[in-house]
């Protein structure tokens, strides 16, 4: 008798709220909340409008100096240097990449690319990795001197010790070869203290826990740290990837023959004080970025997702 009292005393106190819910004289509160409700909705949409166009405007920016590049690669020497800017050059001049070939030795100078970037990226993965694991949890003497050695690199710009690193690379009989063009960039500090700073992150619980289980130190550092660091190294991978392929200085300096020089060096070379066809070296650079831009296309989201994780700047 009581459950059915109960029952029924809930199925009244329901009426009554449904009730006063749909009663025009009584509907006002639920019209405020209806036009607050629109008056939120309105707000996001204006919200939304403002952050789309203020996101386009700034991709048209970005994006203006690549399209204004693929139009002056199809244009005539005449239409870039005109004083009234052609934004259209009417007949495409498709030649301009056929002289690409014409005038550089491209596929050599890209294979040279290729290798020096592969070389540079393991190597800085390798020894960055291992580098910036010793520093954020092994402890031995003069860790933090070697650490801070190794920092300092970051304050000194790369033009200080160019001459130092030429000797060296003089010295060992590497001028004009693929060993001189990546001896500099097997190592980096800035690698280095990014991985630091992936492996001080993680918890020291799973190093203990590893370590009860009987692992070694490096059995802790191939099995536990490594493949938590992964996103990280994706990162180190892409900024290494990115800094090699675009390197100038340093293969102009140590590279006397156009056979020997990658892309970037390659490019200088179309580039002169007296007369410059500017639509063929522009057709070049767009041949020369093309592979990282189709790289990036093709593993955006991974890129997006390591630099998110990362924190990277």
């Amino acid at each position: 008798m009581t459950d059915a009292l109960r029952t029924e005393s809930l199925r009244t106190a329901t009426e009554v709220i449904t009730t006063r819910r749909r009663d025009p004289a009584d509907g006002r509160p639920s019209a405020a909340r209806a036009a607050r409700a629109r008056a939120r909705r309105t707000g996001a949409r204006g919200e939304h409008a403002v952050a789309h166009l203020v996101l386009g405007l700034g991709a048209l920016i970005m994006a203006f100096p690549f399209v204004w590049q693929l139009i002056m690669s199809l244009s005539t020497n005449a239409q870039v240097q005109s004083v009234t800017p052609v934004f259209w050059p009417g007949e495409l001049q498709w030649g301009n990449y056929v002289a690409v070939f014409e005038r550089l030795p491209f596929f050599q100078q890209f294979g040279t690319s290729v290798l020096i970037t592969a070389i540079r990226t393991v190597a800085q993965l390798v020894l960055c990795t291992m580098a910036g694991y010793a520093f954020a949890r092994l402890r031995f003497r003069g860790r933090g001197v070697l650490l801070a050695i190794v920092l300092s690199i970051l304050m000194v710009p790369s033009q200080v010790y160019l001459l130092s690193q030429y000797q060296i690379v003089q010295g060992l009989g590497l001028l004009n070869s693929i060993g001189g063009l990546v001896l500099p960039g097997l190592f980096s500090a800035f690698g280095t203290f990014l991985m630091r700073t992936a492996f001080l992150s993680m918890p020291q619980e799973l190093e203990e826990a590893a370590r009860l289980d009987g692992a070694n130190t490096w059995q802790i550092f191939w099995r536990v740290m490594l493949p938590l660091a992964a996103p990280t190294m994706s990162v180190l991978a892409i900024t290494t990837v990115l800094w090699s392929w675009n390197e100038l200085l340093w293969p102009l300096v140590v590279t006397s023959y156009s056979a020997d020089m990658p892309l970037s060096a390659g490019l200088a070379t179309l580039l002169s004080d007296r007369t410059t066809d500017y639509p063929v070296a522009m057709a070049a650079s767009v041949l020369a970025m093309a592979p990282v831009l189709i790289a990036f296309i093709v593993l955006q989201r991974r890129v997006i997702d390591g630099l998110a994780s990362s924190g990277l700047k």
